[in-house]
């Protein structure tokens, strides 16, 4: 069997996974009562800055500051304790030094707080010491029932609310303008930073949120107030790593059923950058396939750029996604036009060629014109914008696309001409209100904000334009689909611990409702040919060891045996190799087996990550798996559907549907063994640190598959993190 790379056993790690308690959250993203722990009206101290942001932003609940140094801050009355305050307190911001934090927190815990936001650093990020007083806050919190935010955070913002609990230097001037995208991000730095960028980019936050440490509130937290809060529409997300995986995926889970798109940026594609993230966020980044099956799994959409991850949230914010994946490009360049049309076919989008009459009308107009798709209506529209307006409205007027996107060239520059084409595409919006338009090309931040107030989006690049709405049907697409993840239904089994041989490992398969290959296992070259008599030739024989995984490589293993003869010569050789190679290993006999031609080789795998529980893997099998390493992962346990999606990531999926003349595969059989192997990985997770199925043979269409050959590694110790 071919050793992959991608299955072994995994170390354990602990993890805490309490339920996503949506109602405890919402006195931390919309409190009516806020006590500043270390308050301040000296310019310059973090514990000034938010209790001006929060008179600047108009939030109309109590203040109450905390300070021993006065009795009065910001024309407001000073305590010189929490719990010499009136009346209940929703929110507690901790703006003093580490050393002060136990005490104040035990003083906020003791007066029913219940939820607080911690700036302070100095805990788990700084070391095992740290980490220890930071599992005390956590202790003291649970206790309490008081929701916790940081430490070592740069705090949370509800804009309708004017809830400004933070101390970056971006909030002096932010607005309390309230927009339909909320952002959550692990780091501060980030945070503030992509609120800037949002702000010049006249991007509107409903809330804004950093997790920090993540000591109790984490990102997955965030995701899912936010699927439930009515005025958000997307969700911007900056992920460093994660420390429970269930808790997340049923945070995203939560977010598609609400039909919410995430778009994520995640960091740690690399191993130097992971380490970095790792010891940044005091968290485990994890290996980076595995977060990108769990993102493709939850449709979560993955950004490669800042840039595109502004982008797709702009173009979600609008709330339409389109009804189908047809697209209209309408250019006064040719070249770029070509340009588009590229960039649009590598997304999966439908460049479907204009209907004839509509190309006759376009070509009345403009002789010369390109007129199938992309429709090119030359340099000649850019003189008379009426040819622009009158060849728009014709595509439109087929009603063959439910997405549009045009290149203005340098038309947008002039005032007159840009607004006439604005008031083109704003037409088009108003008799066609579920298509999308993305319009590109030089422009004015004026008229760009002209384009959004009609639903339009605007962007200088079309190559960025066509990717939006390429977004867009991706979502579509997943809100239509609305799987989740069904229950473990296999059968329980008890497992052994270590190295289950390979007709231990059949047998368990077997009994979970995977194919196997027929086989006997025999300790005679006699019984040997009994067996090829009755499978009938010719026959492969292997070896079985617990200890010997990779058979083929001391010899164990005798392929196409066509007679009496060749099976007895072949058991005693693999007898004496075994012995020769491995002495020490135990030896349970030699298995015979029907010897099968054709059909594609796949591997069917599973890894217990250490963060999201058992990873069910899929690939071209045999040594084309070390070769190509073209896999994909899921989360268990999965659907059908999701196995077949599965399937189609991969280059196998070629293969599989017939090339060269070769019979489409059975593909149905396929996903019905990827579905029950996930079933059975979910069902066993307890037991079971991987699974190896190599090679899983895919006969042609109607013939079914089989497992070959398989090894289970059972755990040695028990796991200690649990699933939601």
């Amino acid at each position: 069997m071919a050793k992959c790379p991608y299955i072994g056993q995994i170390k354990l790690i602990q993890m805490e996974t309490p339920l996503i308690d949506l109602e405890s959250l919402r006195p931390l993203f919309a409190p009516k009562t806020i006590a500043i722990v270390g308050a301040s009206s000296k310019p310059g101290k973090i514990g000034a800055a938010p209790l001006s942001f929060l008179q600047r932003g108009g939030f109309s609940g109590e203040i109450y500051p905390i300070t021993r140094s006065s009795t009065e801050v910001a024309g407001l009355k000073a305590y010189s304790s929490i719990a010499d305050v009136d009346g209940p307190i929703d929110m507690a911001i901790f703006a003093v030094p580490a050393p002060e934090i136990p005490g104040a927190f035990a003083e906020c815990a003791a007066k029913g707080v219940r939820s607080a936001v911690m700036f302070t650093s100095g805990f788990a990020e700084v070391g095992e010491g740290g980490a220890q007083q930071q599992r005390q806050l956590v202790e003291a919190a649970r206790s309490a029932k008081l929701r916790l935010l940081g430490p070592n955070c740069l705090g949370i913002a509800n804009y309708a609310e004017g809830v400004f609990a933070s101390f970056s230097p971006f909030f002096s001037g932010a607005s309390r303008r309230s927009g339909n995208m909320a952002l959550v991000s692990q780091s501060g730095a980030f945070g503030g930073y992509a609120a800037m960028a949002a702000q010049d980019q006249g991007i509107a936050f409903s809330y804004w949120m950093t997790t920090g440490n993540e000591a109790d509130v984490d990102l997955a937290d965030g995701l899912a107030f936010l699927a439930q809060d009515p005025q958000t529409r997307v969700i911007l997300a900056y992920m460093e790593g994660c420390r429970n995986g269930p808790k997340l995926c049923r945070a995203l889970e939560m977010c598609r059923s609400a039909r919410k798109p995430v778009v994520m940026l995640k960091v740690g594609r690399t191993e130097i950058g992971a380490a970095a993230a790792s010891s940044h966020t005091a968290s485990l980044a994890g290996a980076d396939n595995i977060y990108g099956a769990i993102f493709a799994q939850y449709d979560v959409y993955r950004a490669d750029s800042i840039d595109e991850w502004f982008d797709v949230g702009r173009a979600a914010a609008l709330g339409r996604f389109p009804r189908s994946n047809r697209i209209a490009l309408v250019t006064a360049s040719g070249g770029v036009g070509v340009f588009m049309a590229d960039e649009a076919v590598s997304k999966g989008l439908d460049v479907e060629a204009l209907g004839e009459a509509a190309q006759s009308e376009i070509r009345s107009l403009i002789s010369f014109a390109g007129t199938r798709n992309p429709i090119d209506v030359t340099g000649q529209a850019t003189a008379d914008i009426s040819l622009f307006e009158k060849s728009i409205n014709a595509v439109a007027a087929s009603d063959q696309y439910a997405s549009f996107v045009g290149f203005h060239a340098g038309v947008g520059r002039s005032p007159a001409a840009g607004g006439r084409l604005q008031a083109a595409w704003a037409n088009l919006l108003s008799h066609h209100p579920d298509c999308v338009v993305a319009v590109s090309g030089a422009s004015s931040a004026e008229l760009d904000r002209s384009y959004e107030q009609a639903g339009c989006l605007a962007f200088r690049d079309p190559g960025r334009a066509v990717r939006a709405v390429a977004a867009l049907n991706r979502f579509r697409d997943s809100f239509d689909r609305r799987t989740a993840r069904p229950p473990a239904n296999a059968a329980r089994q008890t497992l052994p611990p270590g190295v289950l041989s390979e007709t231990r490992s059949l047998q368990a398969l077997k009994e979970a409702g995977i194919p196997v290959v027929r086989h006997r296992i025999v300790q005679s070259a006699e019984e040997a040919v009994s067996a090829a008599r009755e499978f009938g030739y010719p026959v492969v024989l292997k070896i079985v060891s617990p200890d010997i995984l990779h058979k083929s490589d001391i010899g164990g293993v005798a392929l196409a045996l066509g007679d009496n003869a060749q099976v007895d010569r072949a058991f005693h050789q693999i007898a004496d190799n075994a012995r020769s190679a491995a002495p020490d290993a135990r030896i349970d006999g030699c298995l015979v087996a029907p010897m099968l031609f054709g059909g594609v080789e796949t591997i069917l795998g599973v890894q217990r990550d250490p963060v999201f529980g058992p990873m069910v893997m899929f690939g071209l099998g045999g040594i084309f798996v070390d070769v190509f390493q073209d896999v994909s992962f899921r989360a268990a346990p999965f659907d059908e559907a999701e196995a077949r999606r599965m399937i189609e990531e991969t280059k196998a999926a070629t293969i599989l549907r017939g090339v060269r003349g070769a019979p489409p595969a059975d593909i149905a059989a396929l996903v019905r063994a990827l579905a029950r192997l996930s079933e059975f990985a979910a069902a066993h997770s307890d037991q079971i640190s991987s699974i190896d199925i190599n090679p899983f043979v895919v006969q042609a269409e109607g013939k079914g598959g089989c497992a070959l050959d398989a090894v289970i590694v059972g755990l040695s110790e028990q796991p200690h993190d649990r699933a939601v």
